[in-house]
C-alpha cells in the first residue's frame, strides 16, 4: 500500500510541476516547455557529437552543449519565470524519487545462504600496501591479521611478484585459507587458486572501487571489519566464478571500447585525451575489431562494447551498472551497447532495452572477431586474448569466507518506468508479476 501510494503521489507532483509552470506563466509556460524539451535534445545531441567527431565539428558540438542551457535560462529570466522554472523542476525531481521509492523493494531478497564454519587455523593473505591509495597501512591490516594468527605477504617488490606463484606456494606450505587485500584483478587471481583447492577465501577491501566486496555485502569503508572473518564470527558463502580462458573473473569481462581505450598505451599517461582521441573512430567502427558473440540460443553482431558478467547486473542504472543481487545465480550476465545516434544515446542513458542496448543471461558466451586476437577487460586489468573468447560459468565453486555481521546488500535501486508506475498508482487489483528470470532469458 505504501508502494501504491508513492506511484500516486509521483503523478500528483508531476502534475503539480506543470501546473506551477502554466498557471504561473500561462501561455508562456506551453512555451517554454517546448523549448525545455528542444534544449534539452539539443544537449543531448551536442554530448553525442562531441563525443563522435573531432576538429571544428566537435568543438562546435561542445559550445552547444554549453550555451543552450544558458539560453535557455536567458529566456526564462527575460520572462521573468526563473523562479517558476526552478520550482517546476524541484515538483519533477520528488516525482522522480517519488516513483523510484515506489518501484523499490522494501527490503533486498533473503540474500546468499551461509553456513556456519570453523575458523582457519592457517590463514595466508595477500596484501598489496600500494592498493586503494594505501589503505594497508592506513587501516594497519598486516598487523591485525597477524594478531589473529595470519600469515602476511606484503606485494612491495623489488621487481614484480608472482601472486599466484605466491599463492601456490602457500597452499603447499599447508595454507588453509587464502585471501586477498587489494584490487579485484588480485581477488580474482588468488580466488581462482582457492577454488582449485577447495579452500575458503577472504575479501579485504582495500581496493579503489572493491566492486567485489560491495556485491558480497562487505564494509568499504573499514577493510580491517573484514578481518572479523577469520574469527569463530565468520560464516562461509558458496558463489560462482567466471572462467574465460584459463583466468578467473570475480565480476567481469569487457569487449570492445572500454578494452580498446584502456590497452591504449598512452591511457595511463592521459586517460581523458586518450578517451576523447580513441572514442570517434570506436563508435564510427573505423576503429577495434568488429565483435560478435553468442551467447546461449542469441547472437549478437557488432556491439561497440560487450560486458561479460560472473551474475547478471541490476540494469536499473546503465551509467553505472549498479550491483549484483546475488554471486550464485549459476549464469553469466551479458550487456551488449550500440549507439549510433543521438537519439541511441539518450535512450541508452535511460536503460531502456532494446534501444542500443540488449541483456541476457547464460551458461557460456563466445566472443569472436575477424582479427586473431583482441583486447580484453579482465576485472579492470586488460590482456591481449586470442578469438574465439569463451567464457563459461563454475556454479559455487568458490567458498568465501564472510564476517557475521557486515552491511550487506541494499535492495537494488529500481528504473524509473512509468508505465510500471502507472499500473501501480492505479486503482485496480494489482497482479502478481513473475519472478525475475520466469518466461525467458534474453531481452534485446
Amino acid at each position: 500500500m505504501r508502494a501504491r501510494w508513492l506511484a500516486r503521489s509521483a503523478f500528483v507532483l508531476m502534475l503539480a510541476a506543470v501546473a506551477v509552470l502554466i498557471g504561473f506563466a500561462e501561455l508562456g509556460g506551453l512555451l517554454m516547455i517546448v523549448i525545455g524539451v528542444i534544449g534539452a535534445v539539443l544537449v543531448v545531441a551536442g554530448i553525442y557529437t562531441f563525443l563522435a567527431h573531432r576538429g571544428v565539428l566537435r568543438w562546435i558540438a561542445a559550445a552547444v552543449v554549453v550555451l543552450t542551457p544558458v539560453a535557455i535560462l536567458v529566456l526564462f529570466a527575460l520572462h521573468n519565470l526563473i523562479w517558476v522554472a526552478l520550482a517546476s523542476i524541484a515538483l519533477i525531481v520528488l516525482a522522480a524519487g517519488a516513483g523510484r521509492q515506489a518501484l523499490t523493494p522494501a527490503a533486498a531478497g533473503p540474500g546468499m545462504p551461509a553456513r556456519e564454519a570453523p575458523p582457519p587455523k592457517r590463514a595466508f593473505l595477500i596484501m598489496n600496501p600500494r592498493s586503494g591509495g594505501g589503505k594497508v597501512t592506513k587501516f594497519s591490516l598486516k598487523e591485525k591479521a597477524e594478531a589473529l594468527g595470519a600469515t602476511v605477504a606484503l606485494l612491495e617488490g623489488p621487481g614484480v611478484v608472482d601472486v599466484a606463484a605466491l599463492a601456490r606456494q602457500a597452499v603447499a606450505d599447508g595454507a588453509d585459507l587464502l585471501g586477498v587485500a587489494g584490487g579485484d584483478g588480485t581477488q580474482a587471481l588468488v580466488a581462482g587458486i582457492a577454488a582449485e583447492h577447495d579452500l575458503p577465501f577472504l575479501v579485504i577491501s582495500a581496493g579503489t572501487r572493491n566492486h567485489f566486496a560491495m556485491d558480497l555485502g562487505l564494509d568499504r569503508e573499514n577493510p580491517a571489519a573484514c578481518l572479523d572473518a577469520l574469527t569463530a564470527d565468520g560464516v562461509e558463502q558458496r558463489i560462482d566464478l567466471g572462467i574465460i580462458g584459463d583466468r578467473t573473473f570475480v565480476n567481469n569481462a569487457s569487449f570492445g571500447a572500454y578494452a580498446e581505450i584502456v590497452e591504449s598505451p598512452a591511457y595511463r599517461d592521459d586517460k581523458r585525451g586518450t578517451t576523447l582521441q580513441m572514442l570517434p573512430d570506436i563508435l564510427s567502427g573505423h576503429r577495434g575489431a568488429t565483435l560478435s558473440a553468442t551467447a546461449g540460443d542469441a547472437t549478437i553482431t557488432g556491439p561497440q562494447a560487450l560486458l561479460v558478467s560472473n551474475g547478471p547486473y541490476e540494469m536499473s542504472d546503465i551509467a553505472g551498472l549498479g550491483r549484483r543481487a546475488r554471486l550464485d545465480a549459476g549464469t553469466l550476465g551479458v550487456v551488449a551497447v550500440t549507439v549510433n545516434s543521438a537519439l541511441q544515446a539518450a535512450t541508452l542513458l535511460r536503460g531502456v532495452r532494446g534501444q542500443g542496448l540488449t541483456t541476457l543471461t547464460a551458461g557460456q558466451v563466445v566472443v569472436d572477431a575477424e582479427v586473431p586476437e583482441i583486447p580484453v577487460g579482465i576485472d579492470g586489468e586488460t590482456v591481449m586474448m586470442a578469438t574465439p573468447v569463451r567464457c563459461t560459468i563454475r556454479p559455487k565453486a568458490l567458498r568465501v569466507r564472510v564476517p557475521r555481521d557486515r552491511p550487506g546488500t541494499p535492495p537494488a535501486r529500481a528504473a524509473l518506468d512509468w508505465p510500471k508506475l502507472r499500473h501501480l498508482a492505479s486503482f485496480r487489483p494489482l497482479t502478481i508479476a513473475p519472478a525475475p528470470g520466469d518466461g525467458g532469458s534474453a531481452s534485446g
